[in-house]
């Protein structure tokens, strides 16, 4: 069985190369599988082979009120996922957009009232994050990379909130023991939230007229963390 599995939704194909090597790089790994999840349905097959997932961010919304049949099947297939690793069978760890897929399928709300433009940010850990695997190391403060329209309203049920922050109250959680879902952005160096900012400066993330300036500020934001989640997600399921 391969260990993991990184599962990109974005269509842009240069944010997706870029987003893939970013978390080849954070979680440690020589090597890491992909799957395009806009180009290629998720197989049986690839389920199976991978000890553990990493999603990506996409333009997608789960709250979109119209949706094209390709954003169906993506969002489809990231509950097929979620439901593998909340049977126990796989871990996973869904990230921005995910964390919407993961909470509508928990049965909880989503929210347009905490978005988060593109930026570091503070985020606290929760006392229960001290004893996770993943998060306990990082606690009790750790900077991130947001940039998102829609958040969970609440901790969905069954769910375990890991981070918060006034800004956005539910910035990670994780549910069961396997799957890990957090509303920012954990494997972007500076320089690749910087990068990734040219493929989205007219999506309603930033003000595209302030572009030099939002850029300057990922680029001198210090102490960024969210890689070292990652590289413990690694360590403990890959």
């Amino acid at each position: 069985m391969a260990s993991l599995l990184y599962v990109c939704v974005r269509p842009e194909r240069g944010a997706a190369e870029a987003e893939h090597a970013s978390f080849q790089r954070a979680l440690g790994v020589a090597e890491l599988d992909q799957l395009d999840l806009v180009a290629d349905p998720l197989s049986d097959e690839v389920l199976d082979r991978h000890d553990g997932f990493v999603i990506g961010g996409s333009p997608f919304n789960v709250t979109d009120a119209v949706k094209t049949p390709l954003q169906q099947r993506v969002e489809s297939d990231l509950e097929r996922i979620a439901a593998r690793s909340l049977a126990g069978e796989t871990a996973a760890f869904f990230t921005c957009f995910g964390i919407g897929i993961v909470t509508r399928m928990l049965g909880g709300a989503l929210t347009l009232a905490h978005p988060e433009s593109t930026r570091a940010t503070e985020i606290r850990t929760t006392d229960a994050a001290f004893a996770d695997p993943v998060f306990g190391p990082s606690a009790p403060l750790l900077s991130v990379f947001t940039a998102h329209k829609e958040s969970a309203a609440a901790v969905p049920p069954g769910a375990t909130l890991l981070a918060t922050n006034e800004a956005c109250p539910v910035q990670a959680y994780r549910v069961g023991e396997r799957l890990y879902a957090t509303q920012f952005h954990p494997e972007p160096s500076p320089q690749d939230f910087a990068d990734r900012m040219t493929f989205y400066r007219n999506n309603g993330y930033f003000d595209a007229a302030e572009f030099g300036a939002v850029e300057a500020e990922i680029l001198a934001a210090q102490d960024v963390g969210g890689e070292d989640l990652l590289r413990r997600f690694a360590l403990t399921f890959g």
